[in-house]
């Protein structure tokens, strides 16, 4: 099993921004790790509490990830965090030297992991 990270923002608290941030982040994620659905065991979402107008797990499904567990949940609301964060863990059922997973961030969230942006 392999785990691969993922964050974005999105820049207004709508159902739409929420979704389509959502959607742009796990499109990449699995384009630059050469991913299909039944590769993918399970995906953990978390949003910041400023993002409560949809539910990120909303747009796996809408892109066509009806057979992956799906679990959202809210992050921990830390003094000067990012906000309107949207992060990802994807857990794999596929073996991948830790130099060949692309974790994907994009947006503000860049500015999380800036040793894992543009591995």
């Amino acid at each position: 099993m392999q785990a691969i990270r993922g964050a974005t923002t999105a820049d207004i608290n709508e159902p739409g921004e929420i979704l389509l941030k959502t959607q742009q982040l796990l499109r990449e994620l699995l384009m630059v790790n050469n991913l299909k659905s039944s590769d993918i065991i399970s995906i953990v979402f978390t949003a910041t509490p400023d993002l409560n107008a949809a539910f990120p797990a909303a747009a796996a499904r809408a892109i066509g990830l009806t057979q992956v567990a799906l679990l959202d949940a809210v992050e921990i609301a830390v003094p000067g965090a990012l906000p309107r964060a949207i992060r990802v863990l994807v857990l794999v059922d596929r073996p991948h030297a830790p130099q060949d997973v692309h974790h994907v961030y994009l947006g503000e969230a860049r500015k999380l992991r800036p040793d894992w942006v543009n591995r």
